[in-house]
């Protein structure tokens, strides 16, 4: 059975870039994904009064923004589907207006039909950290999330992040389509962030993966000074690790994220495509 992603583009405050069209397409590539992906455009809703529409033209300065939004959404989507075309990837597209406030929310609610969700990341882009935060937590769907500022390449080095938790265990599995197709997978624990189920617990899921015709090792390492979202993120790219897989922790209350340490650090500090799990 072929998989599926999701993509879910960001329109309103700011806008992901262009480059999100050849990463995400080459990420669904590379697990053979037909891909679905979604714009999201702002619908404002009209609460001007008589006195804001004489001053302001409110009304006026609403319509402007839906169609800046609107705008974006196309443009992202038809630089997807030139990018499709050229990789010989299947693509679907949709088009969805939701207000200010509840756009992650439908974000996280499409990608709930598919395999897998992709976002697309920039600095100090809050309008990408609200969509990842909603689709992780909200969706049921592992999420990759990838800097749509740099090309991805070729996932062949997976990292894998792990403490034994639920969570991690349910990364694992879903990361599966990357893991076949890894030819190295390393698997790494930090043993000073928190108390951790017993010794060597990183080797011996490396020795599952093992069993399963994987090149999987594992190693420890320590947070130290550094938050543990950095210290994945630097030992992964310090080993050529491509791919970071890891679970996500946090729940959310009415829009109001509380995260766990480890993805407070992935969401402040994007260094490589992640996959998150929750």
């Amino acid at each position: 059975m072929k998989p599926t992603a999701c993509l879910c583009t960001a329109t309103y405050p700011e806008a992901t870039t262009a480059k999100i069209a050849l990463n995400a397409v080459a990420l669904a590539k590379q697990i053979d994904a037909a891909l679905h992906a979604v714009a999201i455009s702002v619908d404002i809703p009209d609460v001007s009064n008589a006195l804001s529409k004489y001053l302001l033209d409110l009304p006026y300065k609403i319509r402007e923004v839906e169609a800046t939004s609107r705008k974006r959404g196309k443009d992202l989507l038809e630089a997807i589907g030139q990018e499709a075309m050229r990789a010989g990837v299947t693509l679907t597209t949709q088009e969805l207006t939701a207000p200010p406030a509840l756009m992650g929310d439908t974000a996280a609610e499409q990608c709930r039909y598919f395999d897998i969700c992709l976002i697309g990341w920039a600095p100090d882009n809050e309008t990408a950290r609200m969509t990842a935060e909603a689709v992780v937590f909200g969706s049921g769907r592992p999420t990759l999330i990838f800097p749509d500022s740099t090309e991805v390449g070729v996932l062949d080095h997976v990292v894998i992040a792990w403490d034994g938790s639920r969570v991690a265990a349910r990364a694992v599995a879903d990361a599966r389509p990357f893991l076949e197709r890894a030819s190295t997978v390393t698997v790494v624990t930090v043993t000073d962030e928190k108390t951790l189920p017993g010794h060597g617990i990183g080797e011996r899921l490396a020795l599952g993966l093992r069993a399963r015709g994987l090149m999987a090792g594992a190693a420890s390492i320590q947070a130290g000074d550094r938050s543990i979202g950095t210290a994945l993120q630097e030992h992964a790219l310090g080993l050529g690790g491509k791919l970071l897989v890891m679970g996500g922790y946090g729940h959310s209350r009415v829009r109001d994220f509380v995260l766990g340490g480890a993805t407070e650090g992935i969401l402040t500090d994007l260094r490589l495509p992640v996959l998150l799990s929750h």
